[in-house]
This record gives structure tokens, sequence and C-alpha cells, in this order.
């Protein structure tokens, strides 16, 4: 049976971690407080809780589902060999930790940088692949839309890993562009 990691303990970890639940994955969410997942362990019994490394070496595939400012933390307290040949969705985004201004959040990265290529320069060893982080948590595993499937973007440098991306998707009822 497929295994996947997720690193975060918050929404969007906990919200994919019951999507792949429901669609007959194993799952272990890696976080640094077990204590803030006793509520989604409870409903979800068949889910495990570990920390990050337990959650990386776990996976056959990780789930990179943290704050942005940590993601480089979370990779780090997986274990970059943990991390070595997996594929890592990254539904990550760089939004400081700044307020907004005017309404519009801030980003720690510019205009010339690629956050989930700086991660992937990390750790080159792993196939990282974006996704999930252009929509919000609530629609994230089998969105209705009145029947109008919606659209998933992807990205990454590695084929093999884009496409076990694109199988997960399609089991979450995206349409994958």
């Amino acid at each position: 049976m497929k295994k996947v990691g997720i690193l975060g303990s918050g929404i969007v970890a906990k919200v994919l971690a019951t999507g792949f639940l429901k669609h007959g994955y194993e799952v272990m969410i890696g976080t640094r407080d077990p204590n803030k997942l006793a509520d989604w362990q409870k409903q979800n019994p068949t889910g495990k809780v570990g920390s990050f490394w337990d959650a990386s070496v776990f996976g056959n595939t990780i789930v990179l589902a943290v704050k942005g400012t940590v993601a480089k933390l979370a990779l780090d307290l997986a274990g970059a060999a943990n991390l070595k040949g997996k594929t890592i969705i990254d539904a990550t985004n760089p939004i400081s930790d700044a307020p907004p201004i005017n309404g519009v959040m801030n980003f720690f990265t510019n205009l010339n940088s690629s956050f989930m290529e700086d991660l992937q320069n990390a750790y080159p060893d792993a196939h990282f692949v974006k996704a999930f982080n252009c929509v919000g948590s609530a629609f994230m595993v089998n969105p209705d839309f009145g029947g109008i499937k919606p659209s998933m973007f992807i990205c990454g440098n590695n084929d093999s890993a884009k496409t076990e991306v694109k199988d997960i998707l399609t089991k979450f009822a995206w349409e994958i562009e």
C-alpha cells in the first residue's frame, strides 16, 4: 500500500491527510507538537502521528504542508537522507510573517526567485512537485463545483514525480494542467 508522510499539522496538512486516508493510502503526519493532532487522530484512527523525521521515513511520498517560512526547517527535521529519491508534493507558499499592506500579502521571495526551486536546490536528491498551493483547503480533496471538474496546475523537474502527483490528483477529482 502507498504510504504518505505529511510534514505539518495545520489545516492544509490535516485536510490532505484525511483525503489520502479516504482514498486508501496509509498516512503519518509529522509535527513538532503531537498534541496539536489529538482531535485529528481521534477522528482518523487509522492515521498515524509522529515527528517530521518519523513521517519522512514512513512515507514513500511526502507532502510539505507547513507555513512557507518554516519549510526549510521542516525538511531539515525530516532529514535529507530520508527524502532522497522521494516525490515531495509542495503545498507551501512564500508568504512572509509581515502583515498585509492594503490587503496585499508580502512574500519573502522576489520576482527573480522561485521558492520551490530554492527548496529543490537545497534538497537536490528529492523530487519536488508544486501542487495544492493555489486553492483553499476546503477544495483540496474532491472539490464540488456543480459537476465541473476543476484544474490543478502542477510543476516540477522530474517526469516520474509529476506522473505520481497527477495520479493522486486524479483520485482527488482534479483535472491536471
